[in-house]
């Protein structure tokens, strides 16, 4: 869970809920009557009450996931530059999600895992989840996020390679990454389509790269042959605000991977989603 504190490069600041707030919403306006959501996220107590009031107006969402910590809520500055370009800043950075504060809520049909921080969780947790969830067979689909970016005693982030990357993508049944983020993930450079066969190795049934306005691409694995298969999305007119549009896209994937079998569908309907909440002021999402 984040607070986005946003500076814009005329008026006062604003803040909004960020983060896996932006999954929590979307999953919670796709929910059904008999679908239950359940964030598993930290808030510190002096937000906390605010936070579970915002939780309210979604019916499908089960707030006993969330917990207080001793420490802030994830706190990012998010200062509008020229040409559209943001810097963020990483302010406060809450400490990872305990595993015990996730056990108990195993018993699902579907985990999404967003590094909206990038440490969110360690990778011993991520570890235990996979055990505990091996026989079930329960789909994970991962959003590596923040997880490929560090950040410098000055709270700006930086992209950074990824030391362990494989044991991250290790039997996760599918990973998502933006441009950016597969083209710095490892130490040695390799191309978008060699990361990807690489993750495809390691266990998972599907690498989907998202492309922005372009789209996304969805890399899979046939026969030992790695299959590329672009999935174009409906265009938004105007300047949209792009923020978040990664956590919907993950978020709407997960719901439909959970319902169809199908990861073509689950991801043209992610991009439908997401292309969705593009063209809304992202408050308003």
């Amino acid at each position: 869970m984040c607070i986005d504190v946003l500076h814009p490069r005329e008026g006062s600041e604003t803040e909004i809920w960020g983060g896996i707030a932006n999954a929590v919403a979307a999953l919670g306006g796709l929910a059904g009557k008999s679908d239950t959501v359940i964030p598993v996220c930290s808030v510190s107590p002096d937000d906390r009450e605010k936070f579970l009031k915002w939780l309210e107006r979604f019916p499908a969402v089960d707030s006993g996931g969330v917990f207080s910590p001793v420490g802030p809520t994830n706190r990012i500055h998010i200062f509008e530059q020229e040409n559209g370009v943001r810097t963020a800043c990483a302010k406060d950075i809450a400490p990872p999600i305990p595993f015990d504060r996730i056990k108990r809520f195993l018993g699902v049909n579907g985990i999404l895992i967003s590094m909206a921080s990038g440490f969110d969780v360690t990778l011993e947790t991520v570890d235990l989840l996979r055990m505990e969830i091996r026989p079930e067979a329960t789909p994970v689909h991962f959003d590596f996020h923040n997880l490929t970016m560090g950040v410098n005693p000055r709270g700006e982030r930086f992209r950074r390679p990824l030391a362990d990357w494989r044991r991250w993508a290790f039997m996760i049944d599918t990973v998502q990454l933006n441009e950016e983020e597969i083209a710095g993930l490892g130490v040695n450079r390799m191309s978008e389509q060699e990361t990807a066969g690489h993750l495809l190795t390691l266990g998972g049934k599907g690498v989907i790269v998202t492309r922005g306005a372009r789209g996304a691409t969805l890399y899979t694995n046939e026969r030992k042959k790695i299959m590329r298969q672009d999935i174009p999305v409906e265009a938004v007119s105007g300047e949209p605000d792009t923020t978040g549009l990664g956590d919907i896209f993950g978020a709407a994937f997960l719901y439909r991977r959970v319902a169809s079998a199908s990861l073509v569908d689950a991801v043209t309907f992610a991009g439908a989603a997401a292309s969705a909440a593009a063209a809304r002021p992202r408050g308003e999402r």
